[in-house]
C-alpha cells in the first residue's frame, strides 16, 4: 500500500469553497466514523438556511495539501436568548434604540442541526486538528466579520483534545446536554422490570393503557420521502411549543436525508387509521441509536402520553434490533429522568475576538447559559459532570 506523503508544517487554515470539496478526499472522510457524515453536513447547508451562512476550513501544510475539513457556519446570536432576557422590558427599550445590543455577528465551528465534532484526518490527530484550528480561528473570524467565536456542542470526551482553545483565551462551558440510556435488555418489560423502580412501572403502565383503545400502528422505514407532507406540521408543532429555538429544520431536511442517507436513518411513523399521529427522526451510529427530532399530534399528545408511548416503540425496536444504547438529543429532561437515562454532557467553547470584551465574556458566560437554569437537570446524579 503506498504511504501518504510526508506531512510539511506549518499548518494554516482557510475557508474552501464547496466547488473544491468535491474533489477533496479529506471531506469525504472527514467525519466518515460518525452517524453525520460529511452527507449531513452538506444536506444541513442546502435546506437549513435562514439565519445561518454555512462554510468550511481546510487545514493545509506548507505544501497546500488538504489534511482535514471543518465545517462553519455564521449568525446573528443574540447573547441573552439563552436565559431568556431578550424579552425583559428593559433590553427591549435599549434594542429600540440600539437594535443590535449584545447581539454578535458569530463565527460557530461544529454543526447547525446537533453536535459538533473535530473533523477526523488521515494525517493529524484530533489534537493536532484541535491545535491548528485554535491557532488560526480568530484571525478567520475577524476575516469574517464576525466579533464572537463560539465551538458548539463538542462531546466532553474532547475536552483534553479542545483543552488548547481554552488556553487561547476561550472561555468552556455546558450546552444542554444529551442523555445516554443502556437497552441491553430482552424486552421493554424486562428493561422496566430490572432499571426502573415500582413507581415509575406503575406510572408508565397507567399512562400505556391510555392508548389500548386507540389503535396505533407503527411503520418503520428508513426514507420518509412520501409522509414529508404529512409529517412535517407534526415536527412543526414541537418547534413551536420549545422554550429554546436554534434552528428550524425543513421539509427538505426530512425528504434528502431519507432519500442521501438511508443506511444511517430510520423513520418510525405512527398512524391511527388514515393519520399521521406521531413520528421520531433516528439516526443509527455502531451499537448506538440516537433519538434526533419527534412530531406530535397535540390533539390527542398530551391525553394519550404519546411521548412516552412512542419511546417505548422506538427502545423495544431497537432492542429487538440489537442496538445496546439509546441516546436522545438535550430537553425535556423529566421523562427520560425517570427511565433512568445518564447524562451525555457536551460543551460549549466561547472567545471573544476583542480582548477586553473576552475577559467579560468569559467571566459572564457560566451565569447566561441555559443548563444552569434547568431545575430537572439538577435533579441527575451526574449533574456535576456537566461542569
Amino acid at each position: 500500500m503506498q504511504q501518504p506523503p510526508p506531512l510539511r508544517e506549518p499548518l494554516s487554515i482557510a475557508p474552501i469553497s464547496r466547488d473544491e470539496l468535491r474533489a477533496c478526499e479529506a471531506w469525504r472522510t472527514a467525519f466518515a466514523d460518525q452517524r453525520k457524515d460529511h452527507r449531513y453536513y452538506e444536506i444541513v447547508a442546502d435546506t437549513i438556511r435562514d439565519r445561518f451562512e454555512h462554510g468550511y476550513f481546510a487545514i493545509r501544510d506548507a505544501s497546500d495539501r488538504v489534511l482535514a475539513v471543518q465545517p462553519y457556519f455564521l449568525l446573528d446570536q443574540d447573547v441573552l436568548e439563552g436565559v431568556k432576557l431578550d424579552r425583559s422590558p428593559l433590553v427591549a427599550r435599549i434594542r429600540r434604540h440600539y437594535p443590535r445590543f449584545l447581539k454578535q455577528r458569530t463565527l460557530m465551528l461544529g454543526c447547525t442541526a446537533g453536535e459538533g465534532h473535530l473533523a477526523t484526518s488521515a494525517y493529524l490527530s484530533p489534537a493536532a486538528v484541535a491545535r491548528a484550528l485554535a491557532q488560526g480561528i480568530v484571525a478567520q473570524a475577524r476575516a469574517l466579520g464576525a466579533q464572537m467565536i463560539v465551538l458548539k456542542e463538542f462531546p466532553h470526551s474532547d475536552r483534553r483534545d479542545l483543552a488548547c482553545f481554552e488556553r487561547d483565551g476561550f472561555g468552556r462551558a455546558p450546552s444542554m446536554p444529551m442523555t445516554t440510556l443502556d437497552i441491553g435488555y430482552d424486552s421493554f418489560d424486562d428493561f422496566m422490570q430490572q432499571a426502573l423502580t415500582a413507581n415509575t412501572r406503575r406510572d408508565l403502565r397507567r399512562k400505556f393503557r391510555a392508548t389500548e383503545n386507540f389503535r396505533l400502528e407503527m411503520t418503520v422505514t428508513d426514507n420518509a420521502s412520501s409522509f414529508i407532507d404529512e409529517l412535517y406540521p407534526l415536527y412543526l408543532q414541537i418547534y413551536e411549543r420549545s422554550n429554546f429555538h436554534f434552528e428550524k429544520l425543513t421539509k427538505d431536511y426530512f425528504r434528502r436525508l431519507g432519500c442521501e442517507m438511508s443506511d444511517k436513518t430510520r423513520f418510525f411513523i405512527w398512524y391511527r387509521g388514515n393519520t399521521l399521529m406521531a413520528f421520531a427522526l433516528c439516526m443509527v451510529e455502531g451499537d448506538d441509536i440516537f433519538g434526533e427530532y419527534i412530531g406530535l399530534d397535540y390533539d390527542f399528545a398530551l391525553e394519550l402520553h404519546l411521548y412516552h408511548y412512542i419511546s417505548r416503540d422506538v427502545i423495544s425496536w431497537a432492542m429487538a434490533h440489537g442496538y445496546k444504547r439509546f441516546r436522545s438529543s438535550g430537553l425535556n429532561y423529566n421523562p427520560k429522568l425517570h427511565l433512568r437515562h445518564r447524562l451525555d454532557p457536551i460543551d460549549l467553547y466561547v472567545r471573544h475576538v476583542s480582548p477586553v470584551a473576552n475577559w467579560i465574556m468569559r467571566a459572564m458566560l457560566p451565569w447566561i447559559v441555559p443548563a444552569r437554569y434547568d431545575t430537572a437537570l439538577r435533579k441527575f446524579a451526574d449533574y456535576r459532570q456537566i461542569w
